[in-house]
């Protein structure tokens, strides 16, 4: 498939993904949007790919929503509507992806933008990356999933504090918050994200992804029912060929070579 504001780059096992709007800091539009989710979804089916890195072009990461573009014909934005058409399935692929998804956060991730980044396994930050929730600067409330995301990454209060004031926070201090993962300087990003990504492709892809979907589950589930999941994702992950290659290597004591089968 031919995208018109995303990069698809396939590297071994590794699928990147480059919002490709730098003029506008990568910021969304409809075509953007859409073409998201045909590239998630296209990931999602594609068994020869195996992690997922999501970054933008030049010196952003994704600013958000295109209001100038959502503006232009000067008709009232159903911002409902336009949440359950576009926004919100992209957040549900990407959270539901069986493979890991690392966001590279090359610059400003703000609003909708700061929410994918959050609905990505995994943040590596250059040193000038940024986040900001930037809604309530014009007067929204936080979306694509990030009043469920944040909260359940740094706590209510911090959650509150940035969604409440709409203030820059920079890549130090997201890491101290444990929004991202690392920071790294702006140089060796796409090499430290790359290499993460070289080790998630050589790893057991449909354990990883019964692992996301039991964290999935249990976030908001009681432990009698978060126990049941696991045992119904262990049976699956222990019918894998990854499993037994696993064992095999342990008592063979030797590196696995996992399929991701």
């Amino acid at each position: 498939m031919t995208f018109e504001t995303l990069l698809y780059q396939v590297d071994g096992a590794a699928l990147t993904i480059t919002m490709n709007r730098p003029e506008r800091l990568n910021a969304m539009n409809d075509t953007m949007r859409r073409e998201l989710i045909a590239a998630f979804s296209q990931a999602a089916d594609d068994e020869t790919v195996r992690v997922v890195v999501l970054t933008g072009a030049g010196r952003g990461f994704c600013s958000g929503a295109d209001l100038a573009a959502a503006m232009e014909n000067g008709a009232p934005v159903n911002f409902g509507e336009l949440l359950r058409e576009t926004y919100n399935p992209l957040v549900m692929l990407m959270r539901g992806l069986p493979k890991p998804i690392i966001a590279a956060v090359n610059g400003a991730a703000a609003g909708a933008g700061m929410s994918l980044a959050l609905a990505c396994d995994l943040r590596i930050a250059a040193e000038s990356a940024s986040f900001m929730q930037a809604f309530v600067k014009i007067g929204l409330v936080p979306d694509s999933g990030s009043t469920w995301l944040l909260p359940r990454l740094v706590g209510l209060t911090r959650a509150l504090d940035l969604m409440l004031t709409g203030r820059r926070v920079a890549a130090d201090e997201a890491l101290s918050l444990g929004l991202v993962n690392a920071v790294v300087p702006d140089g060796r990003l796409m090499e430290t994200v790359h290499e993460t990504a070289r080790a998630f492709a050589e790893a057991p892809t449909r354990a990883i992804g019964y692992i996301k979907q039991a964290v999935n589950f249990a976030l908001d589930q009681n432990l009698e029912a978060a126990l049941e999941k696991e045992a119904e994702l262990q049976d699956l992950a222990g019918a894998t060929d990854d499993h037994r290659e696993g064992v095999a290597a342990f008592l063979e004591k030797r590196p696995p070579q996992f399929t991701g089968r």
